[in-house]
């Protein structure tokens, strides 16, 4: 993509009702623009991300055998009437009443719909267990929406539900899809803490939130410092085989990590006090196992092998699409802007053309743009005629992890210059072995 026919709006001055990092720089970076209070459009930049982070998340979903599918975004209220849940949600819930009076919402999430889709449709124990999940957009009415994705009353979201015929089976989905978050979060450049939590407004007793620590984070997080050493990696996981997942739960889970609502003073002094910390974090995700709340209200039953009519068990997973996005550039950033990791990055490199113009410079950014095509890769090359400064401080805000700079000087000793956005460090390279580098580190060499 060449800048010169991208949409990017970005800002010099940091607008005044931007109170913390990520809102600041997905403003001055032409990410969003605010529609309405907690409400915002996704411009080109935005929105590239937004896709990159919900194509991860469709693919782990995928690889643990959850099946995805869309619901629409308003439903009836009646089938929130059925659970119970209408009345005790509270003012988030945007209440709606169409033209023929019949009260209907705009989803804040949706266990009573897809539990209506299941008893329509599902009625033995043979066509179990079942997860299906969707990415949707959702609404809560937030009395102060702020910090702009982090705390927004729209927001996209992956929700996931599993039905399964006893709680056994159904704590196994719960540590399947612990597993392939954990997984997801990685992918992104994440280290999201999975900590005992609170079940809400959502029922059931079983219930982890993801947290990213962060110095803006909404909650206040306790843990042990050696959770943070624990990575996934690249380990093959067999998300059918029950002792594989459970093994993973236990290692993830096993040492002190609780937001402020489930803090236990006197649990956390058994951790040693090296490691005992305090941290704000960011919810990013979270998973329920509540059992038959929903079935038992709804009368989601199937027969069992025995005949039987029994409610199912059920669990949902929500993971934050968009607040991920904040999230991400929270963790991740300095003073000069943002820096992607690159499995979410917008575009994999940047390419700076210091002289536009120069016949020499504009073949050669021409012929590495066109390299970095043909290998598979997106990358922005920044063909206007701004000052050198210019283009490199933008560079900068947008954060794309590697950068390619392209000169008359460095072209007459047959280099260009490749900078890593997150370290600062630049080495000479001929043109084609700069492309060769970009190749190699998102494996397309």
């Amino acid at each position: 993509m060449r800048l010169s026919r991208y949409f990017l709006p970005v800002l010099k001055e940091t607008p005044a009702e931007a109170q913390i990092v990520s809102h600041r720089y997905m403003l001055r970076a032409g990410m969003i623009k605010q529609a309405s209070a907690g409400i915002y459009s996704w411009l080109p930049l935005g929105y590239k991300v937004l896709r990159k982070i919900e194509d991860i998340i469709h693919d782990e979903q995928r690889r643990a055998g959850h099946i995805p599918m869309l619901m629409p975004t308003i439903q009836s209220a009646d089938l929130w009437r059925e659970s119970g849940r209408y009345d005790a949600y509270g003012a988030e819930m945007l209440r709606i009443t169409d033209r023929h009076d019949r009260d209907m919402l705009y989803t804040p999430t949706a266990e009573e719909l897809i539990t209506d889709i299941f008893r329509a449709n599902v009625s033995s124990y043979r066509d179990l267990p079942l997860t299906m999940y969707q990415i949707q957009w959702k609404f809560r009415d937030e009395i102060r929406p702020r910090f702009g994705v982090m705390r927004g009353r729209e927001f996209y979201m992956k929700d996931g539900y599993n039905f399964d015929l006893t709680k056994e089976d159904a704590l196994h989905a719960y540590n399947r899809h612990l597993v392939s978050y954990l997984r997801t979060y990685e992918r992104m450049g994440l280290q999201a803490i999975p900590m005992r939590a609170d079940s809400g407004p959502i029922g059931g007793d079983d219930t982890h939130e993801f947290l990213v620590l962060a110095e803006t984070g909404e909650s206040e997080v306790f843990y042990d410092s050696e959770i943070t050493e624990l990575k996934f990696g690249d380990r093959a996981i067999d998300y059918d085989n029950v002792e594989q997942c459970q093994a993973v739960l236990e290692e993830f889970t096993s040492r002190y990590a609780r937001t402020d609502e489930t803090h236990d003073e006197a649990v956390f002094n058994q951790v040693p006090e090296a490691r005992r910390r305090t941290a704000r974090g960011i919810e990013v995700g979270q998973i329920f196992y509540f059992g038959t709340k929903y079935s038992e209200a709804m009368g989601a039953t199937v027969s069992d092998k025995d005949g039987n009519q029994v409610p199912v068990h059920m669990g949902s997973h929500g993971i934050g699409v968009s607040r991920l996005l904040g999230a991400i550039i929270e963790a991740s950033h300095d003073d000069r802007g943002i820096i992607w990791p690159e499995g979410v990055t917008p575009f994999h490199c940047g390419i700076v053309n210091l002289k536009t113009g120069d016949a020499e410079a504009d073949a050669a950014c021409e012929k590495i743009h066109a390299a970095l095509i043909a290998l598979g890769l997106d990358p922005l090359y920044d063909d206007t005629n701004e000052r050198a400064g210019a283009k490199f401080a933008t560079m900068d805000l947008i954060g794309l992890p590697w950068r390619i700079t392209v000169g008359p000087r460095g072209l007459k000793n047959g280099v260009v210059e490749l900078t890593s956005r997150r370290t600062g460090e630049s080495e000479e390279l001929p043109p084609e072995a700069a492309v060769a580098k970009i190749a190699e580190i998102y494996g397309v060499a």
